[in-house]
């Protein structure tokens, strides 16, 4: 039953209950990200435990990225059938037991082989032929893991951002996207500094499923405080009007309407959100497996210290999340269109990644974690306005679903992304190529939405 929106004098002022929401994706988030980082902390002491080399570690996270791209894929679409309400807390509870599961992957003997023949085109052979693939058993087993967290941990985003769409005005959007998105960031600053202090107390396995628990913790809390809402029992009238004053005006018969599939393909929007999902979405993959590797491999640090640096890095990510969504809303403010004001940040997170391509010439661990600090960061300013620009053209309907869409594509590609860095550095023990290559994605993926979707209406219309 729809509450009554109008407002009395003593209502004028809107509460903050929508920022509590935004806490609780905050939190999901940052529990999403410590689960799946924990392996790239302990790459190091697992690949000489386990016996590992840098192409079985490039396998597990490739597994990871295919499996986190269907994840997205389903997990968006799910999140649109079932609402955020029940969807939600759902996947959490999945990926919260799949993370524990890696920790049973110590009962495998290190010294079994795992071995699977494949079809591979072979050049020599001018067709296709079987090639073996030949892994430590341990390893298969953390890749099975993986694809279990992948295609869990798919529908956190979606969900978010359908939530924010359903909690926020339009011109709260990116502050509250970038908001939520910061929590990545904190689950990777304490990831890098608990996980190596865990590990040498109470070993991987504990450290598995300590970090795993996590997240029971958030359906508690997701239990007591979250509804729509039109029946939230904490959310006043006058921030209710005020949440749905500042959106687009939408039917009943429009909001009820299921968006097909395939339909998604007509949008010109989804077409510019799904390209620049595929070439500038995988480096925050790779920053999240390699980065510990890249510092480790150019200046001989111990684990803790790779920790400590790496929670630098992603300290310094954390500040564009918030900024990119702060600068759009003092466009706004200005009186900027949304068109200008989210393609100008766009364009500002866009050069601020260029320099990136320098990282594996720096001298010092310090200015190598501030240069990919800075592309990191504009990576999280990036995203929180890319995502907004989703709910700023679709209908409230197919958010998820678009989301999930371009999450599949992004991660799908960064499967092969991290496929083929974990091949480049065994065989060339440099990053300067992958670095290269992430340097220019942004600028590219900016002029493709350009093209895509030249102005975004003020209204913030569904669909182009």
């Amino acid at each position: 039953m729809s509450r009554d929106t109008t407002t009395s004098p003593d209502q004028a002022k809107p509460g903050n209950m929508r920022w509590v929401i935004c806490a609780l994706l905050f939190f999901s988030v940052a529990v999403n990200y410590i689960d799946r980082l924990v392996i790239g902390i302990l790459k190091k002491p697992l690949s000489a435990e386990l016996g590992w080399s840098d192409a079985d570690y490039g396998h597990i996270a490739a597994a990871f990225s295919f499996a986190y791209a269907f994840g997205y894929l389903l997990g968006g679409r799910m999140i649109d059938r079932f609402g955020v309400k029940r969807g939600l807390p759902v996947f959490v509870l999945l990926w919260s037991l799949s993370a524990g599961a890696h920790g049973l992957c110590g009962l495998i003997d290190v010294k079994e082989q795992f071995r699977m023949s494949y079809p591979w085109f072979s050049v020599t052979e001018g067709g296709f032929a079987m090639a073996t693939l030949v892994i430590p058993m341990t390893a298969a087993g953390f890749m099975l893991a993986r694809i279990a967290l992948g295609l869990t941990e798919g529908g956190n985003f979606p969900g978010a951002v359908k939530t924010v769409a359903e909690w926020f005005p339009v011109k709260e959007r990116a502050l509250a996207t970038g908001l939520f998105n910061a929590g990545t960031n904190v689950g990777a600053i304490l990831c890098p500094v608990l996980v190596p202090w865990m590990y040498s107390h109470i070993g991987w396995e504990s450290t598995f499923y300590a970090t795993g628990g996590t997240g029971f913790l958030w359906l508690v809390l997701w239990k007591f405080f979250y509804d729509e809402p039109e029946d939230h029992r904490r959310l006043s009238k006058a921030e209710l009007a005020y949440i749905r004053g500042g959106q687009p005006a939408v039917t009943a018969a429009a909001a009820a309407v299921k968006v097909p599939w395939l339909s998604l393909c007509r949008y010109r929007a989804v077409w510019a959100y799904v390209l620049a999902s595929i070439f500038a979405g995988p480096a925050w993959g790779f920053y999240q497996f390699f980065l510990p590797d890249f510092l480790d491999k150019k200046f001989h640090l111990s684990l803790q210290e790779t920790g400590w640096w790496t929670g630098a890095f992603f300290a310094i990510a954390a500040v564009g999340g918030v900024a990119g969504g702060w600068l759009v809303a003092r466009f706004l403010g200005r009186g900027w269109s949304l068109n200008r004001a989210r393609k100008v940040t766009l364009l500002v997170c866009a050069l601020a990644v260029v320099p990136v391509f320098l990282a594996p010439f720096a001298d010092s661990t310090w200015l190598a974690v501030v240069i990919v600090g800075l592309a990191g960061s504009a990576h999280q300013g990036w995203s929180a306005n890319l995502f907004s620009v989703v709910s700023d053209t679709m209908p409230k309907s197919a958010i998820s679903s678009v989301i999930g869409l371009g999450g599949f594509l992004a991660y799908f590609t960064g499967g092969f992304v991290n496929e083929f860095t974990g091949i480049i550095i065994q065989k060339t023990g440099s990053y300067l190529w992958v670095f290269a290559y992430f340097s220019t994605m942004y600028l590219l993926s900016l002029l493709l939405i350009q093209l895509l979707v030249p102005k975004i209406p003020d209204t913030a219309s569904h669909g182009s």
